[in-house]
């Protein structure tokens, strides 16, 4: 097995470059620590994220004898004690190895090891141990928990290496493991969808939420999760702002010290929304590595982009001309907007960017910011997008992209002409080329879809609705894909705390934070499923409040 140190080099740039990971996470956030093996677990997810990627890493071995571990202190969940023979963060990998080949006894791994010296020297082994040394230091010596830590490891592993297209040893199992886990053959009921809900909800809170950070200084007495807890708490009812859900929260959180609304505003207010963003991507960046690694998700496929609006403002806006801008409809009122871009289709609708739409902005700056998010996340085979996208540039640039489109089209003099004639012909359905000009003697070819409306009660050109597309009709079914971003958008607000605040940062981080808790709703309901029944029905089987709760509960609530 040959050094590949330059390799290495480029593995950890790359990681260390990403503005959305910290690694290793025990210098980026109190909620582990050097002897936390749920932060072992996620070091070995960032690094085999990576590592398989790099085009001279197609073994998984060289992996497991590179991945590094010298900061790790074992020695907490080592039940030995005194000097031993064989280093434990040695008989770590070793294992590890074990694992990923899916040996049952230690006799296949002797084996194996006695005709490799080379991975052996790797490894850290002089001889390699006897059948029964690995079995006292399976059983004896490591506990239950490192064990699990062990299995978990390896299934990252194999998972990693298969989806960049190395050769793996055996198929890796695509389906979560927790603690005293118990399969049975009977329908799951309302109590058993619950315990496996609380189970996953505490394992997904541990991997998301250590993506959020506020700008505080030293040796502060309040930790920094009681802000996330607090936000997670206003989640849970309608219509609850800082200042009284921070009185409440003194009540019912389990912590000694807890954040007061006031507080807890300034600190929100001390981001930039740059620093939301950021957070807010290597959050669902994190959240997507983790239901990549069940055989129901599909990193790829279909998008919804789509701008929502708060309630209309009916305060004084002077000042706020900039961030208060007109309604989507073109009313006289005024409302904040936000935009996002959402997993739509057979994946599960998680939200994998959201940004704040200011005056003056376009559409097509808009639609290309969130693509270059969600084309960072995930593979983008299709985008739908409602009428206010209806625009050539951004057809043509979906196009250059290599994207497939679906968008409707606003009913102009020649589309109205169109309808008609169809309507006194009876006919449902039409398609015609059509080239938009895009300036300087440039077009942009597309579809035009006529398609009349079932049960219209309409007797003009309205009974038709008119979509571009730049991969004919058949993509024309999915677009009904995209009212799932509306039915998300009413969800996502009632996550939202309330504030009668003008402060665009804060507005922003109310708005991202609500769809982080969506998004994890989504994903909790999609390991349960999956947990459960091995499969994935786009009908949520738990609820938002079953989640929100579970959360409140996970992050030191009751």
């Amino acid at each position: 097995m040959p050094t590949v140190c330059e390799s290495q080099r480029t593995v950890f740039r790359q990681i260390a470059c990403r503005s959305y990971t910290d690694w290793p996470v025990y210098n980026s956030t109190p909620l582990y620590d050097r002897t936390s093996l749920a932060g072992l677990e996620s070091d070995v997810r960032v690094v085999a994220g990576t590592w398989f990627k790099h085009e001279e890493h197609d073994s998984i071995e060289q992996f497991v004898c590179s991945l590094p571990l010298a900061y790790f202190l074992f020695n907490a969940h080592d039940c030995y004690a005194g000097s031993t023979r064989y280093n434990i963060e040695t008989l770590f990998r070793v294992f590890v190895l074990k694992e990923i080949h899916g040996w049952t006894h230690e006799t296949a791994l002797i084996k194996y090891l006695n005709h490799r010296p080379e991975l052996c020297g790797q490894l850290g082994l002089e001889t390699v141990p006897d059948q029964s040394t690995l079995w006292r230091s399976w059983h004896k010596r490591f506990t239950s928990d490192l064990r699990e830590t062990v299995k978990t490891a390896a299934r990252t592993i194999l998972i990693r290496a298969q989806n960049a297209g190395v050769t793996v040893p055996r198929e890796p199992d695509r389906k979560l493991r927790y603690h005293d886990d118990e399969s049975g053959e009977s329908e799951p009921d309302d109590q058993v969808i619950l315990e496996e809900a609380e189970k996953i909800t505490d394992h997904v809170n541990r991997v998301v939420f250590p993506a959020f950070s506020l700008t505080r200084g030293e040796g502060c007495e309040i930790h920094e999760n009681a802000y996330w807890d607090l936000q997670t708490y206003l989640g849970l009812r309608e219509n609850l702002a800082a200042n009284e859900g921070a009185r409440s929260f003194i009540h019912e959180s389990t912590r000694d010290r807890t954040p007061l609304g006031h507080a807890h505003r300034d600190h929100l207010r001390s981001l930039s929304i740059k620093q939301i963003r950021e957070m807010y991507r290597q959050a669902i960046h994190w959240l997507l590595n983790e239901v990549a690694e069940t055989e129901q998700f599909f990193r790829a496929g279909i998008i919804a982009i789509d701008i929502t609006e708060a309630d209309p403002f009916t305060g004084d806006r002077t000042g706020h001309e900039e961030e208060i801008i007109g309604t989507k409809e073109r009313t006289d009122e005024y409302a904040y907007q936000w935009a996002t871009v959402q997993l739509v289709g057979n994946a599960v609708p998680i939200v994998l960017d959201a940004r704040p739409v200011r005056k003056g902005e376009t559409r097509l700056e808009i639609v290309e910011d969130l693509l270059d998010s969600a084309e960072d996340l995930v593979h983008v085979d299709n985008v739908l997008m409602d009428r206010e996208f209806d625009s050539q540039h951004i057809l043509e640039m979906l196009s250059h992209r290599g994207l497939s489109y679906v968008v409707p089209k606003r009913m102009q003099t020649s589309e109205k002409a169109q309808a008609k004639r169809l309507l006194q012909r009876s006919q449902d359905r039409y398609e015609t080329d059509r080239k938009l000009h895009l300036g300087k003697n440039e077009w942009h070819e597309t579809t035009l879809i006529y398609r009349r409306k079932e049960n219209s009660e309409l007797e003009d050109h309205q009974q038709y609705s008119v979509f571009m597309t730049n991969r004919g009709s058949g993509h024309l079914t999915e677009y009904g894909y995209r009212w799932e971003i509306e039915s998300g958008y009413r969800s996502i607000k009632r996550f939202m705390a309330a504030t009668t605040s003008k402060n665009f940062v804060l507005r922003f981080f109310y708005f991202a934070f609500a769809c982080l808790l969506y998004s994890i709703w989504r994903a909790v309901d999609l390991f349960v499923q999956v947990e459960l029944t091995g499969e994935y029905e786009h009908s949520p089987v738990i609820t938002a409040d079953n989640t929100l709760t579970l959360l409140k509960k996970e992050t030191g609530i009751g």
